[in-house]
């Protein structure tokens, strides 16, 4: 082999190798990271039927398991704020016996992104008085904003309150 097909092979071999790393440079620059697809309305709207359904199990730590350890939680029917799960679970102890049922009358969902959304809106909330069984209907509004962790759905703000002119 002369000196000068050598380095005309070693030039094809730098071409090819350089073409190589930029396409693969390439390909791994458009393909950014991995991430989830945003939830859509209809499976955020589901997350508050999932809270009602705990709140039908009578179980507080059911309940409270549906929120972040860190959530914040402004419930209707006290002027506690509950920011630890001991506190929400205190608050779904005392809630609870009323046997609650929410049923949302107007919701409004935004998704932010594939890992948080908003949910605000009015709720019925019917209680039922643990002694005399006499129903009564609480109007309020409420907002929930879930985030997902660690592949999980959770409640980390949960604001609600009777309504004003109620």
């Amino acid at each position: 082999m002369t000196r000068r097909s050598i380095s005309k092979r070693a030039a094809a071999v730098t071409v090819t190798a350089v073409l190589a790393l930029g396409t693969a440079g390439t390909v791994a620059a458009t393909a950014g990271p991995q991430h989830d697809a945003k939830p859509s309305k209809k499976q955020i709207a589901a997350l508050f039927d999932g809270w009602n359904a705990a709140l039908q199990t009578g179980d507080p730590k059911k309940v409270a398991n549906r929120y972040a350890p860190d959530a914040v939680l402004l419930p209707t029917v006290s002027n506690e704020i509950r920011t630890d799960r001991a506190e929400i679970v205190d608050y779904f102890e005392h809630f609870l016996p009323n046997k609650p049922v929410a049923k949302k009358v107007e919701t409004y969902i935004n998704v932010l992104d594939s890992n948080s959304a908003i949910d605000a809106g009015a709720y019925d909330i019917t209680l039922t008085d643990p002694k005399t069984g006499k129903k009564r209907v609480v109007e309020a509004r409420y907002t929930y904003e879930y985030e997902k962790r660690g592949g999980k759905w959770l409640i980390v703000n949960h604001h609600s309150s009777v309504m004003p002119e109620g």
